[in-house]
């Protein structure tokens, strides 16, 4: 039976949201809270999961795009038009969303993933709350089975492994692609306005392809260290990194507040792995030394691997299914170098028809093409001085970013139905509302 969450407050939300871990089908296997599950695990129903993909990533519109677009003035770093449920840094909308349970793995699609048509009816079908057709169109099937990785100690914590993937259970895992953010932001800081000078701290803070680029060297960086323009990789890729993060985290609180909505257990989990969920999910990877990643020298490198001592250092580059890209990231292999990556991104965003021209006619403006051709795109000089640093860190460290793979996770969301007797035996009355009670007696009965 489907409870409508439309008809939740969002005060009643946040304040009952909780994590409640113990679902239908389920024991705890030791300790003061030891429990045995008498019932049946019951999964979601596909109207539960609908909401709860909504809510996660759901489209609803263009984003407003209510900024400066004048000459230095920063407007233009925007890189998108479209929106969604949780707001996204640029608007890159860097997060992909899998969903797992007992009858399959799903992909949820993006915006920039439809095609101008399906977005706008997408946003439709959102306003009347369609969720879930929305969840049908959005969704790619990646396989008929359970997606998970191990559940020991050397891929995860053990505070919830008695719990984790259990059946009747829904487990969602947002999935950051780091590149498009990183390059976005490059254009910006190695624009002529802030002038940022790069330097690599595993080179004894060498600059970081970029020292043609210089100020000291006629160009238009600004390196000399007292003008507090100048920052290293790590400062740069961590800052992104963080900014990321946020966008995920907005995810797992809107997850959280639709499970609340609904009527539902569920919790979020850590899920920072290098692989192993994307090995599970189908994921291209790729390998490299770690002498390799830290940038060692040739010498010492090679020593290492003679020693034994250089272990190979697995991560995803992509996703693909039946000769289709899911997932693309903007470095190799899927271009051929990163210069065709970054001029590939500048022009999605300032080509013909990219967002900043002809790709200007979807969005909210109600004079959408007026005056479009007059908002700058970055100068020959910010592009080289962008393709120089990545090509810089490509050759040195093998991936791009540097310090990341092109995609990682952090925390996933499980949801189940609550097994009302366990909170019944070991809380005080009370502790479960009755809309949490009465979604999982419903169940029973139907």
């Amino acid at each position: 039976m489907f409870i409508d969450p439309l008809k939740a407050t969002l005060f009643e939300v946040l304040l009952n949201r909780r994590s409640r871990r113990v679902g239908l089908g389920m024991s705890i296997p030791a300790g003061p809270l030891q429990y045995t599950g008498q019932r049946a695990p019951i999964p979601l129903t596909e109207d539960e999961e609908a909401a709860l993909a909504f809510a996660a990533c759901g489209v609803t519109g263009y984003a407003l795009a209510d900024l400066s677009y004048g000459a230095n003035e920063g407007g233009g770093m925007l890189a998108g038009r479209l929106g969604r449920t949780v707001a996204s840094p640029d608007a890159v909308n860097t997060g992909s969303v899998l969903v797992t349970n007992d009858r399959g793995t799903w992909l949820l699609k993006r915006p920039q993933d439809f095609a101008p048509a399906e977005f706008l009816e997408l946003v439709r079908l959102a306003r009347k709350g369609a969720f879930s057709e929305i969840y049908k169109r959005s969704r790619i099937q990646l396989s008929a089975n359970r997606t998970a990785p191990p559940v020991d100690p050397g891929h995860n914590f053990s505070i919830n492994r008695w719990s984790l993937y259990a059946p009747g259970t829904t487990y969602f895992l947002p999935i950051i692609e780091t590149t498009a953010l990183t390059i976005n932001a490059l254009l910006e800081l190695f624009g002529e306005d802030m002038g940022v000078f790069l330097r690599d701290e595993r080179a004894w803070f060498r600059a970081a392809g970029v020292g043609r680029f210089a100020r000291s060297r006629g160009g238009h960086l600004y390196d000399e260290p007292r003008d507090l323009r100048s920052a290293t990789i790590q400062m740069m890729e961590s800052s992104l990194l963080e900014s990321m993060a946020t966008e995920h985290g907005m995810v797992l609180q809107n997850l959280a507040l639709m499970t609340e909505a609904l009527g539902l257990g569920g919790f979020p989990n850590f899920a920072r792995h290098e692989f192993s969920w994307f090995k599970a999910a189908g994921f291209r990877m790729q390998s490299m030394g770690a002498s390799r990643y830290a940038g060692a020298p040739r010498l010492l490198a090679t020593l290492s691997r003679w020693l034994g001592k250089d272990p190979m250092l697995e991560y995803p580059v992509g996703l693909e299914q039946d000769n289709r890209l899911l997932l693309q990231p903007f470095c190799p292999p899927y271009y051929k170098s990163m210069e065709d990556a970054v001029l590939a991104f500048v022009q999605g965003k300032f080509g013909k028809d990219g967002a900043y021209r002809g790709g200007i006619q979807q969005s909210a403006w109600s004079e959408s093409a007026s005056g479009t051709a007059d908002i700058p795109g970055p100068s020959a000089a910010t592009v080289q001085a962008t393709v120089a640093y990545c090509d810089y860190v490509f050759r040195r460290y093998g991936r791009f970013p540097a310090y990341t793979a092109p995609f990682r996770t952090i925390i996933g969301f499980q949801v189940c139905r609550v097994d009302v007797d366990f909170y019944d035996r070991f809380y005080e009355p009370g502790t479960l509302p009755d809309y949490v009670r009465a979604c999982t007696e419903r169940s029973l009965r139907s």
